[in-house]
């Protein structure tokens, strides 16, 4: 984590509080901020008062607290715009669902979304606020529109909250909104592009107990999801059934089946300049879905088992379409399947991979790859799934460089 934050050396943050019990976390975050070196001004609204005083943010800021527009002694100098000028960047956190609302529609009723609409400074807000109101179709509906303008957004996570109930809404801690403005000030070689990642494996269902799955544990596909954010990408992730935090900044689709998968995949598919296959999905599925659970005997019982879809070779026959990364996983033979692969689906790029040795690959921190394309081997060795991400993401940005139109 010190890596992300002294990047933050020098940085004028302007640091917006909003009205919610997530404002105790701003302090924190404050403090964080300027052990990385940045220089923090805070901003407060009216509700963002009613949870933390100013006095805090004063004493952890080093700096008086703005909290309204009207304040004679700063507005004399048009404070609002001086310090809207001084920023370099604008972080709210956290963001209410009132406070989206306003920012959507440029309102500027208070200092906070005044100096938002003055500022020329990149603006990044992490949300926090009940899952209903998070999963609400207007909120979403802000969220995307502030998006498509170039506001960051940030979170949020999913947890218990304070209203007793669980789910997506849970502003991010103060070292993961740190390491997210790193990220965001970094000029990785994929800013500017989208990058669609699945990762995990898929349950494919026979009866409301039981259902056939594989040994694929994500960190791979969420690895690279990471490392492509950390590039300055953007990121969608879509993720079987894993019990894995969501990276920082990756928009994260959760799916259960093969069908399901394909369903999203297919849909973010058409705006990606590239997708990474990490998911194992199943080749097979029941015929048939049994509506109760099928009860034990003792004569043997057959599975009729049909295809799934190839959501891979589906996108390979698209004369527009991605830059396409599969992974082979193997037991043997493995560059030979690998080949046949790239070849048997149209794909720009195999990642093969060995499975069922000891201490690499399924259920494993680590992994061994080697990069295969139409013409070319290129072994990455042995390392940690986080390391060989980076390696697969350097080579992904190479690759979309050299496409035309680049």
């Amino acid at each position: 984590m010190i890596d992300h934050v002294t990047t933050q050396s020098g940085l004028r943050v302007v640091l917006g509080v909003t009205g919610g019990i997530a404002a105790y976390k701003a302090a924190e975050l404050v403090r964080r901020l300027r052990d990385g070196g940045a220089e923090v001004r805070v901003v407060m609204t009216e509700g963002a008062q009613r949870f933390i005083t100013p006095l805090t943010f004063q004493a952890l800021s080093g700096h008086p607290v703005r909290t309204s527009l009207w304040d004679d002694a700063a507005e004399a100098a048009m404070g609002h715009i001086e310090l809207a000028r001084w920023a370099e960047q604008v972080l709210v956190a956290p963001a209410s669902a009132d406070f989206l609302a306003r920012l959507v529609h440029g309102s500027a009723n208070d200092l906070l979304t005044t100096l938002c609409l003055a500022t020329s400074a990149p603006v990044a807000v992490a949300p926090a606020m009940n899952q209903q109101m998070w999963a609400h179709a207007a909120t979403q509906e802000n969220v995307e529109r502030l998006r498509g303008r170039g506001v960051a957004v940030l979170g949020p996570a999913s947890g218990g909250q304070a209203c007793g109930e669980f789910g997506p809404g849970r502003l991010l801690e103060a070292t993961e909104l740190v390491a997210a403005l790193a990220d965001l000030r970094r000029q990785g070689p994929l800013r500017g592009r989208r990058i669609l990642v699945s990762a995990g494996p898929t349950y494919e269902d026979i009866d409301p107990v039981r259902y056939l799955a594989n040994r694929s544990s994500g960190r791979m596909g969420f690895a690279v999801a990471a490392a492509a954010r950390a590039a300055g990408a953007e990121v969608t992730l879509v993720a079987g059934p894993v019990s894995l935090a969501t990276p920082v900044g990756v928009q994260r689709i959760d799916v259960r089946s093969a069908a399901q998968m394909r369903e999203a995949v297919l849909a973010h598919a058409d705006r990606a300049d590239a997708y990474v296959a990490a998911a194992a999905v199943a080749d097979y599925r029941p015929a048939e879905l049994a509506t109760h659970k099928i009860k034990k005997s003792a004569a043997a019982r057959a599975l009729d088992l049909v295809p799934t879809s190839d959501i891979l070779a589906e996108l390979g026959q698209r004369a527009q379409r991605p830059l396409l990364v599969g992974f082979a996983a193997e037991t043997d033979e493995v560059l030979r399947y690998a080949r046949e692969k790239l070849v048997r689906k149209g794909l720009d790029l195999v990642a093969a991979n060995r499975v069922g040795v000891q201490g690499q690959g399924f259920e494993s921190e680590d992994n061994e790859l080697t990069l295969v394309d139409a013409t070319s081997e290129r072994a990455l060795g042995r390392g940690s799934k986080h390391e060989l991400a980076q390696a697969l993401v350097t080579e992904i940005a190479s690759r979309l460089a050299q496409r035309p139109g680049a």
